[in-house]
């Protein structure tokens, strides 16, 4: 039976009385009577359609930032309603308190989070193409720096699908080599005709052809089922012979050679229980029996890249475990090439599926079985698909590579789907990645490049929580607690100075700079998605306690920073006051150019913290920016200070604006920047120090690997976690 369509492995099987061969499968060879069980859905190939029109699911990227939005647009709406009702209850007019409080929740509320993060993905599935590695799923990106598991299919993926002569060949007969035993198993086929079968292909591809034009070919023996050999009478220098090649049971019954046959059948054992298959050459001696001359072996071999590539998946903390259709020995002959671990099963209790082709309830149940083993043989779709979903049961990132019909549901159900070089129609469409090159080497270099893009998300989402967090919570603080004509115009009497126009009730921004301080910092925020960055060397996993700790930490500071300035500015006409000091001068700042110095602040604050949210683990100057990403830095700063400086006098909102370079001290930007790097700074050794103690005491499993954040989670539930393979946990001891 050729069960290559449920498989993927293109050798036949033979099967007997009381086998079961699938809707799907090929007669190729022999005569059957037989019952049919099965027909339509309830057939293997009717639960792999079934397996592959389960719905949707929403990404995890997708989960995170809904998470993320959910709780800034909360904190936003309290802080604002709030904000509402106390400028209604102080007596501002309901146009103004409502236009102020909208914009300001406008602005606070992250809506580029979502375009940035999609953008950056789009970049990087660019940058993936190139690799040869189509991205048809963006989200997928994401789950692959995440991914712990890859689940590899054996043939054509770790393998070269294709079925080669192998070095090792035992010889019987002295004086004869591998060569030329291959020669004379080319005399018994059709050698000037185009291959019959696998083995002709496999012999005539490895013999010197041209040199066969010695030999005339009298008699030819093709294959029969019956006999299981084939055999040619051939005429070479004067000399008649015939020589025939076969199963090696059968050419042993031909030879008379005890002893012979004693290694022989010894080697055929051996290599049998390494997977190995072997086919027997031998040929007449000038008294018309048989002499056996050898075996020659064969095996679909390893990709020469595999081996270095498995163990650099590795080394990434990606454990890779064999899925295959072939042979459990076969199987275990590839494993031990490739050192890919020795602990090989069969589907021997793996979960099936229900008569209504739904998977069993209890999968984490069989976490003990599928998690430590590094491979499994004689698998059918439905057994692909529920390893797969076993493992994602218990929080593990999977993977699924694969090529066929068989492989599809599998490639459906992981979180990253990759369809190998070559896939027919039916797995590309199921996958997340399509693969343009063969072998495994492409995802290991996708792998890297996917931690990179995780990385520039993670870099922005820390910088635009902070950056939310600045801006929302001064401006609630500023509006409640720090009031411009009671606390600062009424208390110093600057009524003397006839210059200077009354100061407002509560502090705010015209609707146009709000506005302003959000697109031009979250339009050129984009260019993050070239930005340089350090990828990790294991799997990536979201922890939001620790986002929000480090984010918090950065807009802390920039708030404070933030609060500071504005109180010296509005205090800036008290001559025992910090401005007038520092500055020596006797005038103080009119309130149109204290509204356009916050809004240089904040605009200069809001980029300065996205430099120190990209680096972590380490100063801001331990990485440098790409070029694109400080273009584009420096053109929105040049931006705001430019309109900051030569902003028009005029009433937008009966909020009273002025440039800060239209009246004395025309050094104010200056001094403005001066302030805000200092405070960059502070702002970046307080988020070294609060890194520093989250890694010391480990706080929100900060340290935890992905393997050992789930096993964390396994014991809290009650429940023993199952252990990795021995593969995988040399990996993470070698990172």
């Amino acid at each position: 039976m050729d069960q290559a369509a449920l498989t993927g492995e293109s050798l036949a099987v033979t099967m007997t009385e009381g086998d079961s061969p699938k809707m799907g499968s090929t007669v190729v060879r022999g005569e059957v009577d037989a019952t049919v069980v099965f027909t339509g859905k309830d057939s293997f190939f009717g639960k792999t359609a079934a397996m592959l029109s389960g719905p949707e699911e929403v990404s995890n990227l997708q989960r995170l930032l809904i998470k993320i939005m959910g709780i800034l647009v909360a904190l936003s709406l309290t802080l604002c309603s709030y904000t509402f009702y106390y400028l209604i209850s102080e007596g501002e007019e309901v146009r103004m308190a409502l236009s102020f409080t909208v914009v300001l929740l406008i602005a606070s509320i992250p809506v580029a989070i979502e375009i940035v993060c999609t953008t950056t993905l789009a970049l990087g599935s660019h940058q993936l193409s190139e690799q040869g590695a189509i991205v048809s799923r963006l989200p997928a990106i994401e789950d692959l720096a995440g991914m712990t598991i890859l689940c590899s299919d054996k043939t054509g993926t770790l393998t070269m699908n294709k079925m080669m002569i192998q070095e090792e060949t035992p010889v019987y007969t002295k004086g004869e080599t591998q060569y030329s035993i291959l020669r004379y198993a080319a005399m018994a086929a059709k050698w000037r005709d185009p291959p019959r079968d696998a083995l002709d292909t496999l012999v005539l591809g490895a013999v010197d052809l041209p040199s066969m034009e010695t030999v005339t070919q009298t008699d030819f023996m093709p294959f029969d089922p019956t006999v299981k050999r084939t055999a040619g009478t051939v005429t070479e220098k004067g000399k008649s012979f015939t020589v025939t090649k076969g199963a090696p049971n059968i050419i042993l019954t031909l030879c008379s050679n005890a002893a012979v046959k004693q290694q022989c059948e010894a080697d055929v054992t051996r290599l049998g229980r390494r997977g190995i298959r072997a086919i027997a050459v031998a040929k007449t001696n000038a008294k018309g029996g048989y002499d056996m001359l050898g075996l020659l072996t064969f095996l679909d071999p390893p990709r020469p890249d595999t081996k270095a590539t498995i163990h650099k998946a590795i080394g990434y903390g990606v454990a890779v475990k064999m899925i295959t259709g072939d042979h459990l020995l076969i199987a275990q002959e590839t494993a031990r090439q490739l050192d890919m671990g020795d602990d090989m099963r069969t589907v021997d209790g793996l979960p099936m599926l229900d008569e209504d082709g739904n998977p069993p309830p209890n999968l984490k149940d069989f976490a003990d079985l599928i998690l430590p083993a590094d491979g499994f043989a004689g698998v059918f779709p439905e057994h692909k698909f529920l390893i797969v979903e076993t493992l994602r049961s218990i929080g593990h990132k999977t993977g699924m590579t694969g090529d066929g019909v068989n492989d599809a549901p599998a490639l459906k159900r992981a979180d990253v789907g990759i369809a190998v070089q070559g896939a027919t129609d039916a797995a590309r469409a199921a996958a997340d990645i399509v693969l343009t090159q063969p072998g495994l080497s492409t995802i290991v270099d996708a792998i890297f490049i996917s931690r990179v893009i995780f990385q520039r998300m993670k870099n922005f989402l820390t910088y635009r929580i902070a950056a939310t967090l600045q801006l929302l919570v001064f401006f609630f603080i500023a509006v409640l607690k720090m009031h411009p004509k009671v606390d600062y115009y009424d208390k110093h009497d600057m009524s003397g100075h006839p210059e200077v126009e009354q100061y407002p009730a509560f502090f705010h921004m015209p609707v146009l700079m709000l506005m302003l301080i959000t697109l031009l910092n979250d339009g050129t925020l984009i260019s993050i998605g070239y930005d340089t960055v350090n990828a990790s060397p294991l799997p990536q996993r979201w922890n939001l306690p620790v986002l929000f700790t480090i984010a918090g930490a950065l807009g802390f500071v920039a708030l404070v920073s933030s609060l500071l300035i504005l109180h010296v500015g509005l205090d800036s006409w008290n001559p025992e006051g910090f401005f007038q000091w520092a500055t020596g001068l006797r005038v103080g700042l009119h309130y149109g150019q204290i509204t356009t110095m916050m809004y240089l602040k904040v605009s200069i604050s809001d980029f300065l913290t996205l430099f120190s949210a990209r680096t972590l683990d380490g100063p801001f100057w331990s990485s440098m920016p790409s070029p694109i990403l400080l273009g584009a830095a420096f053109t929105a700063l040049s931006i705001s200070t430019a309109l900051a400086i030569l902003w028009p006098a005029e009433y937008p909102d009966g909020i009273e604006t002025e440039g800060m370079g239209l009246h004395k001290p025309h050094h104010l930007a200056a001094l403005v920047w001066a302030y805000c790097v200092g405070c960059w700074f502070v702002q970046d050794a307080f988020k070294l120090l609060v890194v520093a103690t989250l890694t010391r005491f480990n706080v929100f499993g900060i340290n935890d690997s992905v393997s050992e954040a789930m096993e964390k989670e396994e014991l809290k539930s009650g429940r023993k976690a199952a252990t990795l393979t021995t593969g995988a946990k040399k990996g993470y001891q070698a990172v």
